[in-house]
């Protein structure tokens, strides 16, 4: 029997304080066995992490009535507007998160000190300064964190497969490598409507800054500065997430960005420390392709070419390098086996917090239109101040991280 509070229609939107300071945060201990079920709750119904494969979904947190209408009847599931009411919960061992990119920062924290494991859609941050802070909570709280960057653990193996080519070295060294995504986003001016019934607005806008309703803010959020990225961090976050594993660089990124100048730049260009040039072709839902000095890789989820041919028909043997597999079980498969083992799944929050940062980092030099230097490992601009500010963004009160 569930004898957690139910939310009803009439309750849903009455506006609980969302608070995050004073609320007992109950730790989980509990250590699974073979037959022990994962018990989960999701916060932002909508995405793949709606799904909680793997999982018994027993809550769900949503500020739109429409996106948790058909939990209202279903009795299995708590159903509740405030997400602090589901890390409050002993019986959660975890939490998808699937809420608009802005909201992902704030929840993933406070599920770490909550004692939850993570599972947060890609891209995990609104800004570089919230994906370490990100990466911070769940190393000191020792939780477990798969960012749904799945591009690593499905399509086939052929990403994986391609990376391991790449690293033995099929197409010899690499030249260059061009990424097709969208472009970044922009500023918002969309004109107010009224508040449809059913939303908590103030809640959805959350740490981003006030501005009045809009249905296409509400719908088309990515295209908005104060709450995505737009295409670079969205389609980004799963091939940029490619090259950084392709160049073994799960830990580091690149040293400089260059944006377009219409003149001897024609796209916008990261560098890595070994000279390698990674070009960004501002184009929805393309693909990568690798350039080396013996061959070509041509990658997206529907296609794997090389150039010459016959370098993709032949294995990758047992003495060559092999990067983590985690194609058999799938990402949600992955995500549940590391959280019952303790071990890192394959897009660990800080592989999740490397690859969103290139992101992020091409977003600012589009925004300032001029060449920027890299540190990755103090994660700071290098003698650009004004840059720097770009690292984080103010957050509307009370909701901090």
């Amino acid at each position: 029997m569930n004898n957690h509070p139910r939310i009803s229609r009439r309750r849903f939107f009455k506006g609980a304080a969302v608070c995050a300071f004073g609320i007992p945060y109950l730790v989980n201990s509990k250590v699974f066995g073979a037959n022990d079920q994962v018990t989960s709750g999701v916060i932002g119904v909508g995405g793949p992490a709606k799904s909680a494969g793997g999982t018994r979904k027993i809550a769900v947190c949503d500020v739109r009535e429409d996106k948790i209408r058909n939990y209202l009847q279903d009795k299995s599931v708590a159903v509740y507007s405030d997400f602090h009411e589901i890390l409050a919960r002993e019986d959660i061992d975890v939490v998808f998160i699937g809420t608009p990119d802005h909201w992902h920062a704030i929840p993933a924290i406070e599920a770490a000190k909550a004692g939850k494991d993570i599972y947060c859609e890609k891209p995990m941050s609104l800004t570089i300064r919230e994906a370490r802070e990100m990466v911070t909570a769940v190393r000191r709280y020792n939780r477990v964190f798969q960012t749904g960057s799945q591009q690593r653990s499905a399509y086939g193996g052929k990403f994986k497969f391609a990376v391991e080519m790449i690293r033995n070295g099929r197409i010899g060294d690499l030249k260059r490598i061009h990424v097709s995504v969208g472009g970044p986003s922009g500023p918002c001016g969309e004109s107010a409507e009224p508040t449809p019934d059913g939303v908590d607005w103030n809640r959805w806008l959350g740490p981003a800054p006030w501005r009045p309703f809009n249905q296409k803010v509400l719908t088309r959020w990515r295209a908005f500065r104060d709450y995505s990225g737009g295409g670079m961090t969205d389609w980004g976050a799963h091939h940029f997430d490619i090259v950084q594993w392709a160049l073994d660089k799960d830990d580091s990124g690149p040293v400089e960005i260059i944006p377009p100048n219409g003149k001897d730049v024609k796209y916008l260009t990261y560098i890595y420390d070994n000279g390698l040039e990674v070009s960004h072709r501002s184009h929805p839902f393309g693909g990568i392709v690798f350039e080396g000095t013996r061959g070509t890789i041509r990658l997206s989820r529907k296609v794997l070419e090389t150039e010459p041919e016959h370098i993709m028909h032949k294995p990758i043997e047992p003495n060559e390098i092999h990067v983590y597999d985690s194609t058999r079980e799938g990402h949600f498969g992955n995500f549940v086996r590391c959280v019952r083992s303790r071990q890192k799944p394959v897009c660990d929050v800080e592989i999740g917090c490397r690859s969103v940062t290139v992101c992020h980092l091409g977003n600012i030099a589009y925004w300032l239109g001029r060449p920027l230097k890299w540190n990755p490992a103090a994660e700071r601009f290098i003698g650009d101040e004004h840059a720097n500010q770009w690292l984080s963004r103010a957050k509307r009160a009370p909701w901090r991280t």
